[in-house]
């Protein structure tokens, strides 16, 4: 059913993409576009991309499913400059981090007779680092790839039968489908996701300012703050854009992990410590 693919964004996830569908036996054209065109190369010399598209537009008019694998303020911009030029005959769907938004966006923008569907999605998957250079084609596999799709929305049967082929090659490339309300989506990643971020990099910011011309920095800290402040490395450009589209719910898992941190400090040397610790316990067993 899919035969042409055009992703925009060959970084981590659009390199990668690429990658796993060739590794899940996809036979079709892919092509690639990236701001960078060195990231565009690497991709085309690791075999994610059969091309290069000269103009971005035109590559995405030429496919069937265009995945838009780019920060979420980027996403929208692609919304708003493929509304006028796709038609039915197209998909679009994204790995945006956050959701309301964009799944709002689908629906004014999209999803409607004339016009492009729209397939909201999110793999959760990646690394502290971004770039071509780093995609592997068994990112996915094992990961959770979550859609927010809306049920309320009216899609042609050729529309459908896209998004159904698309869900199919996610899970062929080794990923698990979920279904999730986009509210819900952003609620839920606020705390598995959003919070290590947001502690990794004020711990890591922390720790550059008190110690960080520490010369036996290296040799004390050991694999426990490697692996706490691994996140610490990750790029603004992709986080700012999370933060100012899921704010109330960050500020919320922060606000609520500060009151956590008082309850500990303020419990150091209580029976109520043990009881933090048995309830930490717990969770990694669960």
């Amino acid at each position: 059913m899919i035969e042409r693919i055009a992703i925009l964004g060959t970084g981590l996830l659009g390199t990668s993409a690429g990658l796993a569908l060739r590794a899940a036996g996809f036979k079709g054209s892919i092509t690639g576009w990236n701001r960078s065109p060195e990231q565009a190369q690497t991709a085309l010399t690791m075999g994610a991309i059969d091309a290069v598209a000269s103009d971005p537009i035109e590559a995405a008019r030429q496919a069937q499913v265009i995945l838009l694998a780019a920060p979420v303020f980027a996403i929208f911009d692609w919304m708003e400059q493929l509304v006028g030029v796709l038609g039915s005959e197209h998909l679009i769907t994204d790995v945006g981090s956050t959701k309301s938004q964009i799944t709002t966006a689908a629906d004014r923008l999209f999803n409607r007779p004339g016009r492009a569907a729209f397939l909201p999605g999110h793999p959760m998957a990646g690394k502290e680092r971004g770039g071509a250079a780093l995609a592997e084609a068994e990112l996915f596999r094992g990961a959770v790839w979550l859609f927010t799709d809306d049920p309320a929305w009216k899609r042609t049967p050729h529309s459908d039968a896209l998004v159904k082929a698309w869900r199919e090659w996610v899970a062929a490339m080794g990923a698990k489908v979920i279904d999730l309300n986009a509210e819900r989506h952003d609620e839920l990643v606020s705390w598995v996701s959003h919070l290590p971020q947001f502690v990794a990099t004020a711990l890591s910011a922390l720790l550059e300012d008190q110690v960080g011309e520490a010369p036996e920095l290296k040799d004390v800290g050991g694999r426990g703050l490697r692996e706490m402040t691994r996140l610490g490395s990750s790029p603004y450009s992709m986080w700012r854009d999370i933060a100012m589209t899921n704010t109330e719910n960050v500020q919320a898992a922060l606000h609520a992990l500060e009151q956590r941190l008082a309850h500990i400090r303020e419990n150091l040397r209580t029976p109520e410590l043990r009881s933090e610790f048995d309830k930490a316990n717990r969770f990694r067993r669960n």
